[in-house]
């Protein structure tokens, strides 16, 4: 075959970012690089400075499959399995929800509360006077194992009703040689956490279903709706039914001082700052903007 006839990395990449162009990516470009850095075990760099490696016929069989997934609409992160996300790396699959880069946003505002909490212990944070964090609704383990890397000896307690979900995370779990750190619970809400635990939580973190049924079914692209799991993104009629019942759950979850912070609706964060409000027990409540400026968290420290 002659040279110009070879399926290099530089060709195989301008054919997929136009195929995948013509079937509406809205970055095919990107698109492109994740999908064959992904089936040659490259950097994204490293495409850039292998430009004229030929990929084998094993290479181009798994590209041609991954190029047709991706071109019928699938994640990006199915396609590939996997997802970076902060300083870690997490596997991806179908039926457990993609971890978002503005949940990021969230991750920073649970440091915070574990920080202050360390803060409250005077710097003593071993044995029993370890911070402690419980996660509502971990998916792929990105909040929980984000947290437990960041700032070793806290003890993070993360549940999930999704058997699928715990499954994965307790992959990514151990990828990360965090299993004495993450404690996994599979349950509804914290039904299923050592009841001996509440009280003792210096944070109580989630990304519940929180997008609204109408929004969901009406604005949501398709990428999103027809491969991410219905039961971690419907969040009810206003967004906040999985919210209403974690602000139920931290009076009797968190300690003096410790902090909620939820991911949430753009268009639910004041009713739920009112849902706080009500409640009552807060020393502050804070809403805080993405990384694109919209609101996203809503942080609540407890009084005391």
């Amino acid at each position: 075959m002659a040279q110009e006839q070879l399926w290099t990395i530089k060709r195989v990449l301008d054919w997929t970012s136009g195929y995948l162009e013509r079937r509406g990516d809205e970055h095919p470009r990107l698109s492109a690089e994740w999908l064959l850095a992904n089936v040659c075990g490259l950097s994204r760099v490293e495409l850039y400075v292998n430009f004229d490696k030929p990929l084998e016929q094993a290479e181009l069989t798994a590209m041609h499959a991954a190029i047709e997934r991706r071109a019928a609409g699938e994640p990006l992160q199915y396609v590939t399995g996997e997802m970076p996300f902060r300083h870690i790396v997490l596997r991806c699959e179908r039926g457990v929800l993609i971890p978002r880069p503005e949940t990021e946003v969230l991750v920073d505002a649970a440091l915070e509360g574990v920080d202050a909490a360390v803060s409250r212990r005077g710097g003593d944070v071993v044995g029993e006077r370890a911070v402690r964090v419980l996660e509502v609704g971990t998916g792929t383990g990105c909040v929980a194992l984000s947290i437990a890397s960041e700032r070793p000896g806290t003890l993070v307690t993360a549940t999930d009703l999704s058997d699928r979900a715990i499954r994965l995370a307790a992959r990514n779990r151990e990828a990360l040689g965090l299993e004495d750190a993450v404690e996994l619970v599979e349950c509804d809400l914290a039904s299923g956490v050592d009841p001996a635990l509440m009280g003792s939580f210096s944070v109580l973190v989630s990304n519940p279903p929180y997008i609204p049924t109408r929004v969901l079914r009406e604005e949501v692209p398709a990428e999103v709706v027809d491969y991410e799991p219905k039961l971690a993104l419907d969040g009810g009629p206003d967004g906040l039914d999985v919210f209403r019942r974690l602000l139920e759950l931290s009076a009797t979850a968190l300690e003096p001082g410790g902090t909620l912070a939820v991911e949430l609706y753009e268009g639910s964060l004041d009713d739920a700052a009112a849902l706080a409000g009500a409640q009552g027990g807060w020393a502050s409540v804070e809403v805080r903007e993405d990384l694109t400026r919209r609101p996203r968290v809503l942080v609540c420290a407890r009084e005391g």
